[in-house]
């Protein structure tokens, strides 16, 4: 299996205690930490498009929350999001903190990661000391954090939920990616829950593949579904991604019975 992936491989190189590999096959770049599995894509001729389905539902929260003004993600790999966000919502202020600087450097080089501007800052950093210094400054927060074993370990424990619910503003969101395979999954879950009082929604994007989780700091405005199923449908002819599919999935896998969009508390 690694003779079939060097078949690909574009460049290695080694951060710390981290291995980074890229490679391109048909057409799309990717890049890994020391493994097979893809952290992040990036499609040659469309660099500013997201190509991976987890990181197009991660925008479901346009759905909830339309017009923020600040986000904050935590881990920056291969640059999808950052990027798309600065080209396709430029009023919406990004903030980036990758703890490899070499992860920032292929991210420029590799990915067409831009240059820090006003609408995008990347910094090298820890992402919890970070939070833990901005409190209460985020519309949204987005947690993409890997390590060649998966999710780091310190970002498991009640403490590190705890830290990101305090640095949303009122109304905001916290979006994670996570493991449906994950054998801490159930783990995340339920710290995730208690931490914002189960106002949690899960979006799956595969099988058992990646799950988006949306923890709200507030009871969300819009709960009404009909309302909520024609705004997936216009975010979807805005931006070009599958919002109505994400929204369905949604229904389907947090047991919606009812008109109006109900949390399990």
């Amino acid at each position: 299996m690694r003779d079939l992936f060097k078949k690909i491989f574009f460049e290695e190189v080694v951060d710390d205690d981290i291995s980074i590999d890229v490679s391109e096959s048909e057409g799309v770049r990717s890049l890994h930490f020391a493994s097979h599995a893809i952290q992040s894509s990036m499609r040659l001729k469309k660099p500013f498009h997201l190509e991976l389905t987890y990181t197009r539902a991660m925008m479901m929260f346009l759905l909830f929350h339309p017009r923020p003004k600040k986000i904050l993600l935590i881990g920056l790999g291969g640059a999808s999001i950052p990027k798309f966000i600065h080209r396709f919502l430029p009023d919406m202020k990004s903030t980036v903190v990758e703890i490899h600087r070499k992860v920032i450097s292929v991210a420029h080089q590799m990915f067409h990661l831009p240059p820090n501007d006003k609408s995008l800052k990347v910094i090298h950093g820890d992402g919890i000391p970070y939070m833990k210094e901005h409190p209460q400054s985020t519309d949204i927060l987005m947690i993409d954090a890997f390590d060649p074993e998966g999710i780091p370990r310190n970002f498991r424990s009640l403490s590190f939920f705890d830290v990101c619910k305090s640095t949303l503003r009122a109304h905001g969101i916290f979006v994670m990616n996570i493991w449906a395979s994950d054998p801490h999954y159930d783990l995340y879950i339920d710290r995730m829950r208690r931490v914002f009082d189960d106002l949690i929604l899960v979006i799956p994007t595969g099988k058992p593949g990646n799950q988006i989780v949306l923890g709200f700091h507030d009871i969300p405005r819009e709960l009404d579904v009909k309302t909520l199923r024609l705004k997936a449908k216009s975010l979807e002819k805005t931006y070009g991604l599958e919002f109505l599919a994400f929204f369905n999935q949604l229904m389907l896998h947090n047991h919606q019975p009812s008109h109006t969009l109900q949390f399990d508390r």
